[in-house]
């Protein structure tokens, strides 16, 4: 009886591990698109950011995003007002009055300022190409995510022509992740 317990206790603990979101660097993410394309979801986020928190501890954890972002997408953590140095189109970024005595809000990083982040959290999406194809700001559920997640993987914002399209989209959309 006990060995039985072991196991199972076991298999269920991989089995949360499976879910979660392996997270990595844009350089690890874009790196990784030379060998299989797939877009990138990146979470710029502070780390002084209740609603990021949130963003980390209830929709990122939704086993059913988690499975859906590790299946279609490289996912990048990307602290807004960290020091980590990016390259990307052959530019430098670094955040030259990073203060690391700091335990509450710092300077913004170049690279933030780059991609227009005006917010946190903001996820920004980039194609399979490595190029930025829009920014969705703020906490979302993972239901309220979800659409954004399967427009961008299919490619579906390509086609709207007007800001109406996505509000019609969003009408008509079914979500199947289920809750937490």
């Amino acid at each position: 009886m006990k060995i039985k317990f072991l196991v199972l206790l076991l298999l269920s603990s991989l089995g949360t591990y499976a879910q979660q979101i392996q997270w990595m660097s844009l350089s690890e993410a874009l790196e990784a698109q030379k060998k299989e394309p797939k877009k990138i979801i990146m979470d710029v986020y502070t780390k002084w950011c209740g609603p990021c928190k949130l963003l980390d501890k209830k929709t990122f954890a939704n086993p059913d995003l988690a499975r859906y972002v590790s299946e279609h997408f490289y996912a990048v953590k990307f602290n807004a007002e960290g020091n980590e140095p990016i390259r990307f189109y052959d530019q430098n970024y670094v955040n030259p009055n990073y203060d690391e005595r700091k335990k509450g809000r710092n300077a913004t990083h170049q690279f933030t300022q780059f991609l227009g982040v005006r917010g946190y959290p903001t996820m920004v999406f980039f194609s399979e190409d490595g190029d930025p194809i829009m920014p969705v700001v703020g906490y979302y559920t993972a239901q309220q995510l979800e659409p954004y997640l399967k427009m961008i993987k299919q490619g579906d914002y390509m086609v709207f022509q007007d800001p109406g399209d996505f509000e019609k989209y969003l009408k008509t959309y079914v979500p199947r992740f289920r809750g937490k």
